[in-house]
């Protein structure tokens, strides 16, 4: 399915769900085209990643310096590029007009820039920056709402991005299958064992709630424990779980373990 299929695709979906308030479609640089632009423009609102060409750049060297608004980001974010957590940032926008090329497609909106300070490896040395050197990432959209929130809000999508990688490192490796059946049968058993990973997560711990699956599999799932069953008169007996000695997740297994058993029964005398 291509951007333009999957984009329509959504938006119906969205509005047979009842979604009736503003919807703003959120995608990455592949959705970064006249169809899908001039697709969401019917019905809803838009905010793709551009692709940071050399008309984009003069766009983005065109601003002024005065223009920059500094961000703070609630939470840290793991920039790869610049390969260290990024906790600050500036963002600004400008009127830009896109598609010039096919006159009958083309579209004025917002060109919502934030800019990244990179990291200077000499700076330890005593090799000091003349004049800072930014890292760009650009979002076309017709968002409604006022810079910083607009900006905010397109970044937000990077949380689903992060769950898909999260299943393709998981149970979705094994996909595609040469079957129909066998593959919608593999994504209803991931999509469900996915849910009950993160409901496990949350009743462990806050660190394992925000953890990916393969922490959550590694510390709560695949655990070295031995189980013993003891013996009773009648054929009747209880299992006992016997988990590693200083086990650095103890406390987070048993929270979710106690969450979701019932405490046992107590022996008669």
């Amino acid at each position: 399915m291509d951007g333009i299929s999957a984009g329509a695709e959504s938006i119906a979906t969205a509005r047979a769900a009842g979604c009736s308030g503003t919807l703003v479609l959120h995608g990455d640089s592949a959705f970064y085209s006249e169809q899908v632009v001039a697709a969401c423009r019917r019905d809803v609102r838009f905010s793709v990643t551009a692709k940071l060409d050399a008309k984009i750049k003069a766009a983005i060297a065109a601003i002024g310096e005065d223009a920059w608004t500094p961000i703070k980001y609630p939470r840290a974010i793991f920039d790869e590029q610049a390969g260290g957590w990024i906790s600050d940032a500036e963002v600004a926008e400008a009127t830009y007009t896109a598609f010039t090329s096919k006159k009958s497609k083309q579209v004025t909106a917002r060109l919502i820039v934030r800019r990244v300070k990179k990291l200077n490896e000499q700076a330890e040395r005593g090799q000091d920056e003349l004049f800072p050197a930014w890292r760009y990432y650009p979002i076309f959209t017709d968002s409604p709402y006022a810079l910083v929130q607009a900006e905010e809000q397109h970044r937000d999508h990077a949380v689903q991005e992060q769950i898909n990688a999260d299943l393709i490192d998981g149970p979705l490796a094994h996909l595609p299958s040469g079957h129909f059946a066998a593959n919608a049968a593999w994504l209803t058993c991931a999509a469900i064992t996915h849910n009950l990973l993160r409901a496990l997560g949350c009743l462990a711990s806050t660190f394992h709630a925000k953890a990916r699956g393969a922490t959550l599999r590694r510390h709560l799932i695949s655990v070295p424990a031995r189980v013993a069953r003891h013996g009773r008169s009648g054929g009747q007996g209880h299992l006992t779980l016997h988990l590693p000695a200083g086990w650095r997740w103890q406390s987070a297994w048993l929270n979710a373990f106690t969450a979701i058993h019932d405490p046992p029964t107590a022996r008669r005398a």
